[in-house]
């Protein structure tokens, strides 16, 4: 039987996505001119299908490193692990060490992680996610845990583990458009909560400030951005974040209105969610480039307004559903191959 539902999901998925390009095709048509009855019609681009199992494996195997503390073992060694995958998914990689003050004034080492696919495409779409992991399990139930590093499953490498599973399928078919993936670092190293210290949004994301000010590439620019952030857990919720509605609100009708198209509304909800400062803030005020952050918004926790693991030692690989990736994943592939 297991098999059976197995073989019937495929073929669901399958008569879901022949649905998806007719709409597509449909919604694309050009006005036809008053002496010619002849109707022109974008081609759609279908899209290599996201492995969601693939994508899983990826967001595991940063859990299994360890914490991904910069300055840690685990760090050192998911760095060079991400820059060789990359690099074996035929991408032009580029390493970007800096350094960088943290909250307390203590200088740290980071290093910034890019793949490019075709570099000499004028046009280009940003990809984005931090591969860091906090060192603070600040929001545990248990305070004896607060001063611990966490998993960070859900929070960072979920993000990482979907754009690692396009750099792959990219890397079997190319998407014509030029596409960067930006891994920062030290996105999560600002203050303890329990320091109660006044909010500086220049405490974080530190990785996406100083590439944002210092491009892997002289005169970067995209025609725009968009960030996964905690975008794992089971029944997602990914509501229409306030910056990226205030900086890029045509990248947020884009991925909103496509993933309604692919039958996915009930996950990006249409619906104002709040302001976060995440790394796409960043690259909007300093790198000019509109972005977008997609990322789990639950406006039913009152402790966080984040999903429910959220800076805890419960943000563990358990928190993650394939599915969710899956969601996700389906999404921007849609939009990348058909720019």
């Amino acid at each position: 039987m297991l098999v059976v539902f197995m073989i019937l999901n495929k073929m669901i998925r399958v008569v879901s996505i022949i649905m998806i390009i007719i709409a597509f095709a449909g919604c694309n048509q050009h006005a036809v001119k008053q002496g010619n009855k002849k109707t022109h019609q974008k081609t759609v681009v279908t899209p290599p299908p996201f492995n969601s199992d693939s994508a899983y494996y990826f967001v595991k195997k940063q859990v299994e490193f360890g914490p991904r503390v910069p300055g840690s073992k685990a760090h050192s060694e998911c760095a060079s692990w991400l820059i060789s995958k990359l690099k074996q998914f035929n991408a032009q990689v580029t390493a970007q060490k800096f350094k960088v003050r943290t909250y307390d004034g203590v200088t740290r080492n980071g290093i910034n992680i890019i793949a490019s696919y075709n570099p000499d495409v004028q046009k280009r779409v940003l990809l984005m996610s931090h591969w860091d992991s906090r060192p603070f399990a600040d929001y545990d139930k248990d305070s004896e845990n607060h001063n611990t590093p966490i998993d960070g499953a859900n929070d960072g490498a979920s993000g990482v583990g979907v754009l690692m599973e396009m750099a792959r399928q990219f890397g079997i078919k190319n998407p014509g458009v030029g596409v960067d993936i930006v891994l920062f670092d030290l996105e999560d190293w600002g203050p303890p909560h329990d320091l109660q210290i006044s909010y500086n949004e220049e405490y974080w994301g530190l990785g996406s400030q100083f590439w944002s000010k210092n491009p892997h590439t002289i005169g970067y620019n995209a025609n725009y951005g968009i960030l996964l952030d905690m975008v794992g857990a089971k029944d997602p919720e990914f509501r229409k974040e306030a910056f990226s509605q205030r900086d890029a609100e045509f990248v947020v009708d884009l991925v909103w209105n496509t993933a309604s198209d692919m039958g996915y509304g009930s996950y990006f909800i249409n619906e104002q969610g709040g302001a976060i400062t995440d790394d796409h803030f960043f690259v909007n005020k300093y790198a000019g480039i509109p972005s977008i952050d997609i990322i789990h918004l639950d406006p039913s926790n009152n402790t966080s307004g984040f999903f429910e693991h959220w800076h805890t030692l419960n943000d563990n690989i358990e928190t993650i559903d394939p599915k969710s990736l899956e969601i996700v994943g389906d999404v921007l592939m849609m939009i990348v191959y058909n720019e």
